[in-house]
């Protein structure tokens, strides 16, 4: 520096070559400390010799910087903002540019970290979404290939009503808003009505005589205990798959989200230190403590790692949903085997016509004959069962396999990731005498801070406001809890209806405003507050006649929500 010539060429020039001891008593006392002082500093720093910029001229470079705005040599530091105020090859312009290119590149790291996260829930989304989607077209398919020949016109005058069956499924996996039991209940109750009047086309059959028939359909059973074991295990299969599916697309779409989230001011100046200003130090080959590292990180992911109880709950009820996939319940065979379910309930209508049609003539009266002769031909074909083609399930169990595995290994996805980027893409393997701890090369001595933003206050690298969580991780801690609560309904067999979704595809809209999210949970719990009410106020078990009549319910037809009530 320019003291330190100052002193050097002074003592030179009166003491010759014994040097500032030898005559110290001719010296003020203030001049003597400010020798030392400057000449101490220069020999810190690389004796008499400033040391030379060169290997940080090739890093700036390499950065996609001018080399010319290097120093040849270091140069005093007080001009230093971020990185410590001793000699450095690093001007201001250098370090701000350091600045925003730790920034990008942490940045990157990050997405970079999460981009696996991503691509493998996207993965197991579309293999379990294509399976089962692929289930229920082979279900549907094997329907119309073989109904036409088994049951003619039964078949052939009736193709939407189980074109609206599959339609109501499909759509219920998709996410639309549909209570599935209700349109289970209607599917069976237009096929009784539609095989009924194929069965006795000799007979007028008025609206009145009709719902009297569906009515006591309930104690005759035309279709067996078809109806009822289907209902049972098709909504808890369906309410299983969906909200699974669902599930991963959400864990999908929070981690996206997530690794969005800008870095604060102050992270990006801990990170700068963290990273490049032992460079400027002229210590590049010396790389930052790991524990120096992790603070900083701790403190810079403070807000993502505050997802880490949420997202451990997705996590473990995923899990559980999954195992819903095996079983007696199996979901596989519930889902590719509709089709013959629906054939043995036909079935046994069609052994049982005569002793059906008796006891609805004997609930409900005679009809009367019809006077014009009827154009339907009444074929009594010889049923022959259909062979059901069960799924692989290994495909299943594989499936299953896979995701637990996979699921597993990002549980803790939020409060590794300072460790993880530690330990692969900053520190590395280093030793723990000999690394930067933001001075110096040297021990970092103070301690690691915890997970979260609470743990952050005493935070020595990164100043943290732990009264200002980021609103786009609290939006998306309140999607997890969402998805969460659906999911253990999954496992009971409870459906909770929430808006229309389709996940994959959606990008759930955090960013607008955390009212939304809060909307649908009262909404969610209103709704669910009004069920319970109605189940306590209904009878215990309901005819299809009455069922039909709730469906009413959302209609202006008073009398129809008369009679429900």
């Amino acid at each position: 520096s320019g003291s330190a010539r100052l002193c050097r060429g002074r003592l030179q020039g009166l003491v010759g070559s014994r040097g500032c001891a030898a005559r110290m008593p001719f010296f003020s006392w203030g001049f003597w400390l400010l020798c030392v002082a400057a000449s101490a500093s220069a020999r810190s720093d690389g004796g008499n010799k400033p040391k030379s910029c060169s290997e940080l001229r090739q890093l700036y470079g390499a950065k996609g910087f001018s080399p010319s705005g290097v120093p040849q040599a270091e140069i005093s530091g007080e001009h230093l903002r971020i990185c410590p105020q001793g000699y450095t090859c690093c001007t201001s312009e250098m370090e701000e540019n350091f600045a925003n290119k730790s920034r990008t590149e942490f940045e990157g790291m990050l997405k970079e970290a999460t981009r696996s996260v991503q691509i493998n829930l996207t993965s197991q989304y579309k293999s379990f979404d294509g399976y089962f989607q692929d289930l229920l077209n082979k279900s549907e398919k094997a329907l119309y290939d073989t109904f036409p020949g088994m049951y003619g016109d039964l078949y052939n005058q009736n193709v939407k009503v189980f074109k609206d069956l599959y339609s109501d499924l499909r759509r219920y996996y998709r996410g639309a808003n549909i209570n599935l039991e209700e349109a289970l209940n209607e599917f069976w109750i237009h096929l009784l009505e539609r095989l009924f009047k194929l069965m006795n086309p000799q007979y007028h059959l008025t609206e009145d005589y009709v719902e009297c028939m569906v009515k006591h359909s309930e104690h005759h059973k035309p279709f067996g205990e078809v109806p009822r074991e289907l209902k049972l295990k098709a909504t808890r299969a369906f309410i299983a798959v969906r909200s699974f599916v669902q599930g991963l697309g959400v864990g999908n779409d929070v981690v996206k989200k997530v690794s969005q989230v800008p870095l604060s001011p102050y992270c990006t100046r801990a990170i700068m230190k963290l990273v490049y200003c032992s460079h400027c130090r002229g210590m590049s080959n010396v790389k930052p403590c790991n524990s120096y590292c992790r603070n900083v990180l701790k403190g810079c992911l403070a807000n993502q790692a505050d997802l880490d109880p949420e997202w451990r709950n997705l996590i473990d009820s995923l899990l559980l949903v999954a195992e819903r996939f095996d079983g007696p319940s199996n979901v596989e065979t519930v889902i590719g085997t509709i089709h013959t379910k629906i054939a043995e309930a036909i079935s046994n209508m069609q052994e049982n016509r005569e002793s059906i049609t008796t006891k609805v003539f004997q609930g409900c009266g005679n009809p009367k004959l019809n006077t014009k002769p009827s154009n339907v031909e009444d074929k009594r074909r010889r049923v022959k069962s259909i062979s059901e083609d069960k799924p692989s399930v290994l495909g299943l169990e594989k499936l299953v396999s896979d995701v637990k595995g996979k699921l597993k290994d990002v549980r803790d996805l939020w409060v590794s990731l300072p460790v993880t980027l530690c330990n692969d893409k900053i520190s590395g393997s280093v030793n723990e005498e000999k690394c930067w701890n933001g001075m110096t090369r040297g021990r970092y001595l103070p301690d690691v801070m915890g997970d979260g933003l609470a743990n952050q206050i005493n935070n020595p690298e990164v100043e943290v406001d732990i009264t200002k969580p980021d609103m786009t991780i609290r939006q998306q801690i309140m999607q997890l809890k969402i998805m969460t609560n659906r999911l253990r309904n999954a496992y009971k067999g409870n459906d909770v209806d929430f808006q229309d979704t389709n996940v994959l595809d959606m990008g759930i809209d955090t960013e607008n405003s955390l009212l939304v999210v809060m909307t649908s949970v009262a909404l969610a719990v209103v709704m669910a507050v009004l069920t319970m009410s109605v189940s306590k106020n209904s009878p215990r078990a309901l005819a299809p006649g009455s069922q039909r009549r709730i469906l009413c319910l959302s209609c202006q037809d008073k009398a129809s929500v008369e009679i429900a009530a």
